[in-house]
């Protein structure tokens, strides 16, 4: 697997620079007055791919301190749960133990 992941990388490797040995054309970039600049076509690409790729991360943080913060209010309702069963006198980790499956024994040791 590791040498498949090595040959993968190797050839994004060498579309990155064939690419960017043919697309040299200057691509000028201005707007109004505070960006007046002449940049090759590669690089161009290059950059908005990258910021794509911030965009996406920065979405993906998001997304994931959603999850967190929601996990944590779901453990903190359970933990309450909890504290009424056990107030009311039935202990949980019987419960749990009638949730669980028999375990089977090892059918190798005959």
């Amino acid at each position: 697997m590791k040498l498949l992941y090595t040959i993968v990388g190797m050839l994004v490797v060498l579309f990155v620079i064939t690419f960017s040995l043919t697309n040299t054309v200057p691509v000028h970039l201005k707007y109004y007055e505070y960006i007046d600049v002449s940049v090759p076509s590669y690089l161009l690409i290059f950059i908005s791919f990258g910021v794509g790729v911030l965009f996406a991360g920065f979405l993906d943080i998001n997304a994931r301190m959603r999850l967190v913060r929601k996990a944590g209010k779901l453990n903190k309702k359970i933990k309450a749960l909890e504290k009424k069963l056990k107030a009311a006198g039935i202990e949980t980790e019987e419960k749990e133990a009638e949730l669980l499956p028999p375990e089977s024994e090892d059918a190798t040791t005959v």
